[in-house]
């Protein structure tokens, strides 16, 4: 591995979510900690050009809140990230704003994460046939509904090859026919990306598709390291967890009968 260059250094990272809601005047001289929710917590790995990173973990753990840090949508509380090139975060990379049309936030989009005015108004058409907004497209983006919104958000983001490509499968919209198109256009793209993320629970495509695997549980780091042995010691750590919960439920079930 040390032909390869570093292409994201996450160095003890910190995540954190304020928490809004009333406060009492006594209240406003709590610990600062008691105005977070912490998502992710001392995390650490270095990922290299070429790799493809599989990040795991059950629900809530914090996979979907370390990848928007990792594409600079969400800033660090503690620690810090390190990127060699724009990562992009397939379905929230392109900033669209409201007042425009979906015609003037595809050209705005794709400038934005790096594309050339010129190359997005070559594959205008394009776009707008993949998203299928048809005749909304010269509407204001702010009339979109939420699906076609998320349509047009993700045909933007995929209009551009980023050198660093995020994947969560959580952020996959549309309708079984778009769901389709979107995952071969996602395939096109970690094929020809430098280094790719990708947060799936399905162990098997982790398992087959990359060569790295972060795993975390409740924000924190689990264990990094080769595919196969990540997955492996997850999977058994979800039969011990399984195991565990039907022995308390027999527990439970015994005392109600006693």
């Amino acid at each position: 591995m040390s032909e390869r260059n570093p292409a994201v250094v996450v160095d003890h990272v910190q995540v954190a979510y304020r928490v809004a809601g009333r406060q009492s005047r006594k209240a406003k001289k709590a610990a600062d900690s008691g105005r977070f929710v912490v998502a992710v917590d001392d995390v650490s790995f270095t990922a290299y050009e070429g790799q493809t990173v599989g990040v795991i973990g059950r629900n809530g753990s914090g996979k979907s809140s370390l990848l928007r840090a990792v594409a600079g949508l969400m800033p660090v509380r503690a620690g810090s990230i390190q990127v060699t090139d724009f990562p992009v975060l397939l379905g929230v990379g392109a900033a669209l704003k409201g007042d425009l049309t979906g015609r003037e936030n595809i050209v705005l989009g794709g400038t934005a994460l790096g594309a050339s005015r010129k190359s997005m108004l070559e594959q205008l058409d394009e776009i707008i046939e993949f998203a299928g907004i048809d005749k909304a497209i010269d509407r204001p983006f702010k009339t979109y509904s939420s699906g076609m919104k998320a349509r047009l958000q993700f045909a933007v983001s995929t209009a551009v090859q980023p050198r660093i490509l995020l994947v969560d499968e959580a952020l996959a919209v549309g309708d079984e026919e778009f769901k389709d198109r979107s995952n071969e256009r996602v395939s096109q793209l970690v094929d020809g990306a430098s280094t790719v993320f990708l947060v799936s629970h399905s162990l098997s495509t982790i398992k087959r598709r990359c060569d790295v695997v972060l795993w975390i549980d409740a924000g924190r780091q689990v264990m990094w390291g080769d595919a196969g042995e990540v997955v492996t010691a997850y999977r058994e750590d979800m039969v011990e967890r399984r195991a565990r919960r039907a022995a308390e439920a027999e527990r439970r079930a015994a005392e109600k009968e006693s």
